[in-house]
């Protein structure tokens, strides 16, 4: 009788020790052993500023979202260290102040969260995941960039350019490419910063002031928006000739500046956001660089305009966000076919994170890169 009730007693504890074992699991925030997981920094009004994460693999099914800080108040970029497991989060909080935050991505902590004088806009960081490269803001008056150590969000350094920094990028293949709205004329080049020196040399001038833009894989071409503009302009980087690619029958009225562009990773097509109230995504066959043609044209569920785009790492998905602090889903669209494939929630900062063995393997880029 007593090995019966021994037998039931243990039978009994494995039990109870089991279910704990599966609350655990279910309540750890560890990394997957193996995923494409896309982060995507929200922006509607109702969760600005946390983070939610889809398996792109299952239909970009929503895996979780992390609430990270408070007060966000606009969303103005996103970077991700592989070799550190660090994400990077560039806003300004309710009040204009700009702000960073670091999240670890292995067990969804804020790590810290910094002002950063006298404003942030979109930020890039350096392979080793050990520098912050955050301008000053595309509304101010600072002639430089910061760069923050990655750690501590610490300024450390500046680089002097102009005023009115805003996109940062440093791409596989580097350099650090900035751009600038400043209405002096040196918002008419896009400048190029040696990661190791600080020294500054820029491509340019282009017809207007440049808006988004993003570089192919080895750093030899630049596509870029430029205001007052129905197309984009592309830049020959080694021997800085620039050619303009003009949109034939395009919405009436100026183009203002056409937000949102990027390689698909095979370099085959540029993507090209259209103005603010213009549905369209325009596409480009690029297999010649400087003789861009356009080749297809998409249409946006919602039947407004878009803000931003990129691309996962292997080219199967393109990401169209909507305008800047919209309730409007993110659109999917198959990278290949054109075709639209679903939605996830308001977002246009948004970079894929790959695990293997439960550590980062690759990361993508905030910005449609290409990746021959």
């Amino acid at each position: 009788m007593w090995r019966n009730v021994f037998g039931i007693l243990l039978a009994y504890l494995c039990y109870l020790f089991g279910l704990l074992s599966i609350s655990a699991e279910a309540a750890s925030p560890t990394a997957p052993a193996a995923a494409r997981w896309l982060y995507a920094i929200n922006q509607a009004a109702a969760d600005r500023g946390s983070v939610s994460i889809y398996d792109i693999e299952a239909g970009h099914r929503l895996v979780k979202t992390i609430g990270t800080v408070p007060n966000v108040g606009d969303v103005r970029g996103v970077a991700v260290g592989a070799a550190t497991g660090k994400l990077f989060v560039a806003y300004q909080d309710v009040s204009g102040v700009g702000m960073v935050y670091c999240l670890n991505v292995y067990d969804d902590t804020i790590l810290w969260n910094r002002a950063v004088s006298p404003g942030v806009d979109r930020l890039a960081i350096n392979p080793d995941g050990q520098l912050l490269y955050v301008p000053t803001w595309e509304g101010g008056s600072a002639d430089y960039i910061n760069v923050l150590d990655a750690n501590t969000g610490d300024v450390v350094g500046k680089v002097h350019f102009s005023s009115r920094s805003h996109d940062t990028l440093y791409p596989l293949s580097g350099p650090i490419f900035q751009e600038t709205k400043a209405e002096d004329g040196r918002g008419h080049y896009l400048y190029l910063i040696d990661p190791a020196s600080y020294a500054v040399s820029r491509v340019g001038p282009y017809s207007g002031i440049l808006g988004p833009y993003a570089v192919d894989g080895t750093s030899n071409y630049s596509v870029n928006n430029v205001t007052n503009l129905w197309g984009m302009q592309v830049a020959n980087l080694q021997t800085a000739q620039i050619v303009t690619a003009s949109i034939p029958d395009h919405p009436p009225g100026d183009a203002g500046l056409l937000h949102g562009i990027g390689w698909t990773p095979d370099e085959t097509q540029i993507w090209q956001n259209s103005s603010a109230g213009d549905p369209q995504v325009y596409i480009w066959d690029m297999r010649n660089p400087m003789i861009p043609v356009l080749k297809d044209r998409l249409t946006l569920r919602s039947g407004r305009g878009s803000h931003w785009l990129t691309f996962d790492i292997k080219g199967d998905y393109g990401y169209i966000a909507p305008n800047k602090k919209s309730a409007d889903g993110t659109e999917i669209f198959d990278a290949r076919t054109h075709t639209s494939v679903g939605m996830i929630g308001s977002s246009e900062d948004m970079i894929e994170i790959d695990f293997v063995n439960g550590r980062i393997s690759q990361v993508g880029d905030q910005y449609g890169i290409g990746r021959r």
